[in-house]
């Protein structure tokens, strides 16, 4: 009994290791804070709840998990995009990280104020933030079918179901000529992979981020639909 608690612990650690599983963990958190939250705030005032450092924290780990030497200079095109939004709605929690501690609470305070749409919006960072781990579900969705599909085309493929419908043509452009320089999918396994850790072992853990993803992402396009801030455009 002791061996087998020692062996889970041991596997625990090399997860943990992993950007993919210190992925999992953070997300993890950030469905518990959610829903301990959310069931006080629904049932005293009806308001949707998604904590916001939490949330940062993971976008920072999406940029990790998909950062620009594993799947090359492609992620250069959305990777400093992530990172203002990211900094962005940081420094607006920083004015006051009580009352903005919730992301919803911002989206309502700027669409009161009329700025929502404005270019530097916070609405508009969570926005291309959510749009980011929506290419993010749909990347390893496509490659925990097969691990063994083109690189290339699932980026290809993952970017124009979620990005470029959004984006406009000097970022189109500049994704076509990056995409030329994805690595294969050996490569970009092998660095996600921990020490010693299978195919099998990276599927599984991919297909734990799927999990959680979802759910998550499925609230965000709630609350950006409900502000009425889902179909804005790149500047």
């Amino acid at each position: 009994m002791k061996r087998k608690r020692c062996d889970m612990e041991e596997a625990t650690k090399k997860k943990k290791m992993t950007e993919i599983g210190s992925a999992i963990e953070e997300l993890s958190l950030l469905s518990i804070a959610k829903t301990t939250i959310v069931t006080t705030k629904i049932e005293a005032t009806n308001i949707i709840n998604l904590p916001l450092k939490p949330l940062l924290s993971f976008c920072k780990l999406i940029v990790q998990v998909l950062g620009i030497y594993k799947i090359g200079p492609t992620m250069a095109v959305l990777r400093q995009d992530i990172d203002q939004n990211i900094q962005r709605l940081e420094k607006t929690w920083e004015t006051d990280p009580i009352v903005y501690s919730n992301l919803v609470e911002i989206l309502r305070k700027e669409a009161k104020e009329g700025s929502s749409k404005k270019p530097k919006s916070c609405s508009r960072a969570a926005v291309w933030l959510t749009r980011a781990m929506d290419f993010t579900l749909a990347l390893l969705q496509r490659l925990v079918k097969d691990m063994s599909q083109n690189m290339q085309q699932a980026v290809e493929e993952s970017y124009n179901l979620t990005i470029k419908p959004w984006h406009g043509w000097i970022s189109c452009a500049a994704f076509k000529v990056a995409l030329k320089l994805v690595p294969n999918n050996n490569t970009f396994i092998n660095v996600l992979a921990g020490k010693d850790e299978s195919y099998q072992m990276v599927q599984d853990d991919i297909r734990s981020l799927i999990s959680l993803l979802i759910p998550l992402l499925s609230q965000l396009h709630s609350i950006l639909e409900l502000y009425e801030v889902h179909k804005l455009k790149s500047t």
